[in-house]
């Protein structure tokens, strides 16, 4: 039964093509929810962030552009009905403190709480076993810093619950507490003059969740945590004191083993045994399929942004998935509303592929303070 469950729980953030002509093979992991792009911001724009400029949630994207925000302090908050295609009572919520301590350095603090909702549990029969409530959370702090006028690093420590905790007659699952690291970097370069218009380069790598795989159960069977890599690079075409237009390309790889086919064709639920530190340099020559499977491991997302007079946003974007690993494909649209200090964002998601998508209709809610002292950049 507990298998049974955790698949499941599963399939609240991955889904594959049982219809292509080659077998679906996704990369799963213990506590998924780590992953959700969280705000609107980013949400907007195909779910890009780790090289857009530094907002108050960059905790998840990219730690280190925190060092080169403008503001002195910023408190974000987000929140995500989740999965509505599916139910109504999934959700993810969270809020962000950051603060800019000098010219070169900057900490923050997030909290990021995941809501499954209720689960009707029943034993083999059918019959009726109660019910549990599930959720999952992390805590973050990070701690960035220039090391020159245009380049940052960063470090993310994160505790992790996964309280997926389900007893019944047959089986037990057990809640999860972990550990994980982030390590980021963020370019961000002078505002140089090309003629008609001025413009900025980006650019940003976040290495997430580093960390030891998790059991759920006490059988001996690990699950790595969703270790992943983010590369990706921007540019803001500065057209004059009121127009912007940043374009920005992000790539994505889950530093996971991939699963291996069994002789049947279908791959198994269980991973290779193998340690999590061996496993993020291990998962970009394992893929069954070879290079051209580990090709299919990469996502990519676009997004553009048109900020006008720092107050009014318009965002779009596009996320694509391999049909083999998930099948995501979907557009994004957002908007911003920023008044005085306080910013308002909301984006929302439509599907871009022939598979139903549960993510279809995704609406997600973002606001941020920012106060204090502004600091001059680039």
């Amino acid at each position: 039964m507990k298998k049974i469950i955790l698949v499941s729980l599963t399939v609240l953030f991955a889904f594959s093509n049982s219809n292509a002509q080659e077998i679906p093979n996704p990369i799963t992991t213990a506590a998924p929810f780590l992953l959700i792009a969280p705000d609107a911001r980013a949400g907007g724009m195909g779910d890009v962030g780790v090289a857009t400029s530094p907002d108050s949630n960059s905790q998840h994207w990219n730690a280190s552009k925190y060092a080169f925000m403008k503001s002195q302090f910023t408190v974000g908050i987000i929140y995500t009905p989740w999965l509505r295609e599916l139910t109504n009572d999934v959700f993810l919520g969270g809020f962000t403190f950051a603060n800019r301590i000098d010219e070169r350095s900057a900490w923050a603090a997030s909290l990021k709480y995941f809501n499954l909702g209720q689960i009707d549990l029943t034993d083999i029969n059918g019959a009726p076993e109660g019910t549990e409530k599930l959720n999952e959370f992390s805590v973050d702090g990070s701690y960035s810093i220039k090391l020159s006028e245009t380049y940052s690093m960063g470090v993310t420590l994160r505790y992790i619950r996964s309280d997926l905790g389900i007893e019944s007659a047959n089986s037990t699952i057990n809640p999860v507490n972990s550990f994980a690291v982030d390590i980021s970097g963020y370019f961000q370069s002078d505002e140089k003059n090309y003629g008609d218009f001025n413009g900025v380069w980006r650019g940003g790598f976040n290495v997430s969740n580093i960390g030891p795989k998790v059991s759920y159960s006490d059988d001996g069977q690990d699950n790595f945590i969703p270790t992943n890599m983010k590369v990706g690079g921007g540019f803001d075409f500065i057209l004059d004191n009121y127009n912007k237009v940043s374009l920005n390309l992000e790539l994505n790889k889950l530093l996971v083993p991939t699963p291996s086919i069994s002789d049947d064709g279908e791959p198994p639920y269980s991973q290779d045994d193998v340690s999590f530190f061996n496993g993020i340099f291990s998962s970009f020559g394992d893929a069954p399929g070879g290079f051209s499977e580990e090709l299919k491991e990469f996502t990519w997302g676009l997004g553009a942004e048109y900020l006008y007079d720092n107050s009014f946003a318009i965002r779009a974007g596009y996320f694509n998935e391999s049909d083999i690993k998930g099948a995501r494909k979907y557009f994004t649209i957002g908007s911003g509303f920023n008044f005085k200090s306080s910013k308002l964002d909301i984006s929302y998601l439509f599907n871009a592929s022939d598979i139903n998508n549960p993510l279809e209709n995704t609406l997600r809610f973002s606001l941020s303070f920012d106060f204090g002292d502004i600091f001059e950049v680039n």
